[in-house]
């Protein structure tokens, strides 16, 4: 292995030459304390800029086996460095000068939420971070001064700041490592009590902005209704109070600009740990949870959507329904039913954001249509058979229809920000007035007896890829910022798959994609659920870097769940 004085030597050797002779500089190179490798070395000052990492030995770091032992002690650990080595950075980019990308220097850039990520990994061994840096220039002439400022002062300095356990505020890390012990364990108890969500009292559930997912100053702490209210004792932060929503049917109503969708979007992202101070650090969901809405204009392939549309009038087959342009009841169908496939057990459901005639016909329509003509069966008709046939509970955020009462387990209002359970309220006046909402409700129920159970899972479904364009005999891929990407000439847009919360995540969903795409012009055609499941295997087993190949390894990638894996090859116009 090279050294860092070698490496001093051909800076040297190098300086003023024409720009490609920092190519030469590629390799590992063994400084006081790290390995620094360069991984790949950018084409001209202006382009994306040059890939780095840095291996530091455990024994070096000296950070304790109990910090990182299990992993969601780990991927807590490594995005608190990541986070520290990051604000290291950000002292020195661009003190380094020169020409287009000259002197940058970043690494992923974490939100509020808590993500294993490919820029920093750690195991027993050593910890990998992967970092970005601007290679200086003068004009396309290398300025191996600046760059020698980069590689020999101010990354010793964040690697001396941020992955030496000694020089960092350990308490803070000790902190870090226990909040992500706590949430394990109401994750654990969500389990155990058939809860799918809970939301601690205190909780800040409004964001700053539309643009902004920090928690807002001075907003209305979040308190549960004492009929609702759980106590749960935890590792570190010992008992803490709040709402429990239990399996089932949970209508979340109010009047508008109350709280009702600020409750469900942090019901949404209560699949992730929140970092402290974010002040959802204790609102949990169920991890399989998905947020579902309607989709104009999707592509859908081979689904069967028949538990809610059939008898179309051109007659086309809603049991092995495709189209290239969805309408919003056929792609929230759709998207109730992939979700359910790819494990969901939860759905989350806001009706501003659903196709009317899809969720809700009230009675009067039903008069005027008769059902004969009608070939939707809407949401409400079947979220009960959903839940007691298949065990998936739905979150329902209402505001318009108060046919959703009848169906409800349990009902939330949203007053103010606050939560009031009006459970008992709802039922005694559906009891005393049941010809306004609820004809269509028990109608539906009395079509359902004596059915055969609805056909949920798509087993049957078999991929077979079209030609794909590639340069170099390569598929390329190509990210949109957080909502789409192309693969080839395609474009998958994820822009209404909610969940995704990070740029990195869609890196991740291109990669597998891709993977996917490899594995059938190899393999021929396959299952879709055998092909999704290998890839889920895949990143349980290897990680993140499993699904690349070669030996580098994008430093922008972060963790994906298996239902944004199903939504994203679900979402891809190349497969037939």
């Amino acid at each position: 292995m090279n050294t860092d004085t070698g490496l001093r030597a051909q800076l040297e050797r190098i300086h003023r030459k024409g720009y490609p002779a920092y190519k030469d500089l590629k390799g590992s190179y063994q400084f006081p304390g790290y390995i620094l490798h360069i991984d790949h070395v950018q084409g001209d000052p202006f382009a994306a800029p040059s890939k780095l990492s840095v291996e530091v030995s455990q024994k070096a770091a000296g950070f304790p086996n109990e910090l990182f032992d299990r992993p969601h002690k780990r991927i807590a650990l490594q995005d608190h460095l990541t986070r520290l080595f990051g604000n290291a950075m950000s002292e020195s980019t661009f003190q380094a000068k020169g020409s287009g990308k000259s002197g940058l220097m970043s690494v992923s850039r974490c939100g509020q939420e808590v993500l294993e990520r490919t820029a920093l990994e750690m195991n027993e061994k050593r910890i990998l971070v992967r970092f970005e840096v601007g290679f200086p220039a003068n004009g396309r002439s290398i300025n191996a001064v600046e760059l020698e400022k980069i590689l020999f002062q101010f990354v010793p300095a964040c690697v001396k700041k941020s992955l030496c356990y000694e020089n960092i505020d350990q308490k803070k890390v000790r902190k870090v490592v226990d909040l992500a012990e706590d949430q394990y364990a109401i994750r654990q108890e969500l389990s155990k009590r058939g809860l799918i969500a809970f939301v601690a009292n205190g909780s800040i559930l409004p964001r700053v902005s539309g643009v902004s997912d920090k928690p807002m100053k001075d907003a209305v702490v979040f308190r549960s209704p004492k009929s609702m209210e759980i106590e749960l004792k935890l590792p570190h932060a010992g008992l803490i109070r709040g709402m429990a929503i239990p399996k089932g049917i949970t209508l979340i109503v109010g009047g508008g600009y109350h709280g009702k969708s600020t409750l469900l979007k942090a019901l949404e992202l209560g699949v992730y740990n929140h970092i402290a101070g974010d002040g959802r650090e204790y609102v949990i969901t169920d991890g399989t949870a998905m947020k579902i809405r309607a989709e104009d204009g999707r592509a859908i392939s081979h689904i069967n959507i028949s538990p809610f549309i059939n008898h179309l009038p051109n007659g086309k087959d809603t049991v092995d329904f495709s189209t290239e342009d969805a309408s919003g009841s056929t792609s929230q169908a759709a998207n109730v039913v992939e979700a359910i496939d790819s494990g969901a057990k939860t759905l989350l459901i806001d009706e501003d954001t659903s196709a009317t005639n899809f969720m809700v016909r009230d009675a009067l329509m039903q008069s005027v249509i008769v059902k004969e003509k009608e070939p939707i069966t809407p949401f409400i008709d079947q979220a009960r058979a959903l839940y007691e046939e298949q065990g998936v509970s739905v979150v329902l955020v209402a505001g318009s229809s108060g046919a959703y009462f009848y169906i409800a387990d349990q009902v939330i209002q949203m007053d103010t920000y606050q939560a009031l359970d009006i459970t008992e309220e709802v039922k005694k006046v559906c009891t005393e007035c049941p010809d306004t909402c609820s004809r269509e409700c028990a109608a539906s129920s009395e079509e359902q007896n004596g059915k055969e159970p609805v056909l949920w899972q798509q087993d049957h479904r078999v991929l077979r890829i079209g030609r794909v364009e590639k340069k170099h005999d390569q598929i390329r891929t190509k990210q949109f910022g957080k909502d789409s990407f192309s693969i080839g000439k395609d474009t998958v847009d994820l822009k209404y798959v909610e969940q995704i919360v990070d740029g990195e995540q869609t890196t991740t969903l291109s990669m597998v994609l891709k993977y996917v795409i490899e594995r059938l012009e190899k393999n021929g055609d396959q299952e879709i659920r055998r092909l999704m499941e290998e890839a889920v295997t895949v990143l349980e087993h290897k990680g993140l870097s499993g699904l690349v190949k070669g030996s580098y390894v994008s430093a922008s990638m972060a963790e994906v769940r298996r239902q944004e894996i199903y939504a994203c090859i679900n979402r891809y116009r190349g497969f037939r």
